[in-house]
This record gives C-alpha cells, structure tokens and sequence, in this order.
C-alpha cells in the first residue's frame, strides 16, 4: 500500500512543477520538481532524483536564480548518473555554463560549455551538442573572445542539416547571427538572423519568438541597424511578452532595447527616461548587461551634453564589464573616457 501512495506523490509533484513551468511561474515550478525529487530520493529512484533535479535547475536558471542553480547543475554533472552517461553529463554542463553566464562567472561558464562539447557525437544526440555549442559561442561572445566564438559559429553551422527539427535550426541560426553582428559581420547576422525567423513560429512557440525578437532587436541596434525591420522586432517582442508573460530581466531588456531605439533616432532624452528606470534595478541584471545599460546610459548623457555624467556612467559600465569578466567591454568603456574619445561604441 505503502508504494502506492508514494507513486502517485511523485507524478503529482512532477505533474506541477511542469504545469507551473508552462505558466512562466518558475519559482513554483522549482519547488514542485524538488518536491519531487525529495520524493524520488527516499525511493532510492536515481533516474528520478536526477531529472527532477534538472528540471528544479532550470527552472531556478528561468527564475533568475543562477547562484543556486548552478550549484545544483554542478552537483548533477558530478552525480553517478552523468558519470556513467555522457548525455547526462552533458546536459548538466551545459545548464552549469548558463547558469554562471548568468552569474557573470564567464571563464567559469566557458570552461563549463568547452567541457559539454564533444561528449556526445551521435546524430541521436545532436540536440545535445548544438545545446552545448550554443553555450560555448554564448560564453565567448559574452567575453569579448569573437574569434573563439565565430569559429565555434562555424562549427555549429556544419551541424545544421535538412533533417535537423526546426526550433533547434532557428535556434542554432540565432546564435551564429548573433556572434556575426558582434564581429561586425552586419550582412551575415542579418542573414543568418532571418533564416532563424524563417523557422520560428510564434503559433509553435510564442515564448521563443518572444525571446528571438527582443535578441535580435538588440544584436541589431548594438550594430547601429535602426531600420524598419529593427523596430518590427522590437514590436513583436513587445507584444509578445505582453501575451506569454516575462522575468523581470527579461521585461528590463525590452525596456533597454526600446531606449536604445529612441537614442538612435535621436531622441537621447526620451531614452534617458527609460534608462534611469532600468538603473534602478540594474543589479537584477547579469553583471554584463547592467554594463551595456551604463554605457548606453552614457551615450545618452553625452547626447544632452551632460559630459560629466557621461563620464561617471562610463566608470560604472567600466567596472561592470570587469566583474563579468567581459574584459575588452570594459577596454571599451575606458577609452572613451580619455580626452578627445567620442560618444559612440
């Protein structure tokens, strides 16, 4: 009797955690799958304690959460079931590498993602490898290294095939887009970033198209492209977050997209506007992004003529960048603040 009633304990918790999971409710979503795993941890189900742990993982990452979620992600790569399998030691390389992203640990994140790459080879487990791919280019791009990343970009282009499932194509395209207008490779990210809307379907997936139109609104801005097409994405992120919900750092980077629209079609002062609001709740940011805040921040500044903000704005995106470990950001950041640097980056 006793089995019984266990056993149904344990799909319901699970049951939850993925209901609350499909409502954008994350933190309920990790407490459900912990329940469950408590549960199947007094079962001696090892299989079960491990999934469930990765889901209360990545939905601690949804959440925001990165510190406890990559301290669970570690301890699923160390535990016997991804020693014994490389998919599983995979997967949870590649949440610990996110999960530290997030954090701002991008050495840490990198060394994570290197390590998921090439555990598993097979075309059953291709998911897995762009998975890992993806993290890897992540954490060099967000570490200034473009020529680690735009190799890996290229390597990751190889795997895209004619059979390959059409969200995980849009997402692979997504990224290598991504990394391209960071290399100052304008025409290819837009290329590459169309290809990845071609796949999407905001009727399959609303939140992905959510999440690929507000990423490529900012990879298109960050290259200066302020064009029609920029403000569409800018637009249907917007709505579409309106519809499936939103993190707060998510809602924040909506924001930071649309300020950084009104700074390139010159109106500084409405983008200043939208910026103090970010700043006040820039430390819910990962350490990089609140950089990218004040340095748009001081771009806007400089805009007013508001020189010696501009300068103070510069110091603190400066030091944010140092935190992340996004060096070359901050090199960035301190060369236009010597005399006779202008306002752009």
């Amino acid at each position: 009797m006793g089995e019984k009633k266990v056993a149904p304990s344990y799909a319901v918790a699970e049951l939850q955690a993925r209901g609350h999971r499909a409502s954008h409710d994350f933190a309920k979503a990790a407490e459900g799958a912990r329940s469950a795993a408590d549960i199947a941890l007094d079962e001696g189900d090892s299989a079960g304690w491990w999934n469930m742990t990765f889901l209360q993982a990545e939905n601690l990452l949804d959440a925001g959460d990165f510190v406890a979620g990559t301290a669970l992600a570690r301890s699923l790569s160390e535990a016997p079931l991804a020693v014994a399998s490389p998919q599983h030691r995979a997967r949870a390389l590649i949440l610990m590498a996110n999960s530290l992203r997030g954090e701002g640990l991008l050495e840490m994140a990198t060394s994570a993602a290197a390590s998921a790459v090439g555990l598993v080879d097979d075309d059953a487990d291709m998911e897995i490898d762009v998975h890992a791919r993806q993290a890897l280019i992540a954490a060099f791009g967000e570490s200034g290294k473009l020529e680690e990343a735009w190799e890996e970009c290229l390597s990751l282009s190889a795997r895209i095939s004619d059979e390959m499932d059409d969200q995980l194509a849009g997402k692979a395209y997504w990224v290598i887009g991504n990394v391209a207008f960071l290399c100052d490779k304008v025409d290819e990210g837009l290329h590459y970033h169309e290809l990845a809307a071609e796949t999407f379907s905001p009727s399959r997936n609303l939140d992905v198209w959510a999440k690929f139109n507000k990423a490529s609104a900012a990879m298109r801005l960050a290259a200066e492209v302020a064009d029609a097409a920029t403000l569409r994405c800018i637009e249907r992120a917007e709505l579409a977050t309106d519809v499936v919900g939103g993190t707060e750092e998510e809602i924040l980077l909506l924001r930071l997209n649309r300020a950084h629209w009104n700074y390139l079609a010159g109106d500084a002062g409405a983008a200043l506007v939208l910026l103090d609001e970010i700043m006040g709740r820039a430390d819910q940011l990962p350490p990089q992004m609140a950089g990218e805040v004040y340095l748009l921040m001081a771009r806007a500044q400089a805009g007013t003529g508001n020189k010696q903000a501009a300068k103070e704005s510069l110091v603190e995106a400066a030091d944010r960048f140092d935190k992340a470990g996004a060096h070359q950001r901050a090199l960035q950041a301190r060369e236009m603040l010597e005399p006779g640097a202008g306002s752009e980056a």
